[in-house]
């Protein structure tokens, strides 16, 4: 879920930079800097299922 917000976030920094859009509070700096901290959070295992199916499939496997 988290990695799908950095996407976003990705994609609205690339146009902004290609479009050479400039805004106060939401500039290309900030919104990198944004989806690094939500991918890195995805990465860190917060926002996601994974271990939930994981668990749940090791167990029916005994």
């Amino acid at each position: 879920m988290l990695a799908v917000a950095a996407a976003i976030i990705f994609g609205l920094a690339l146009l902004f930079d290609l479009a050479d859009i400039q805004s106060d509070p939401f500039d290309y700096a900030t919104l990198v800097t944004l989806g690094l901290l939500l991918l890195s959070l995805h990465l860190a295992g917060f926002g996601g299922t994974t271990a939930s199916w994981r668990a749940r499939s090791r167990s029916r496997h005994r």
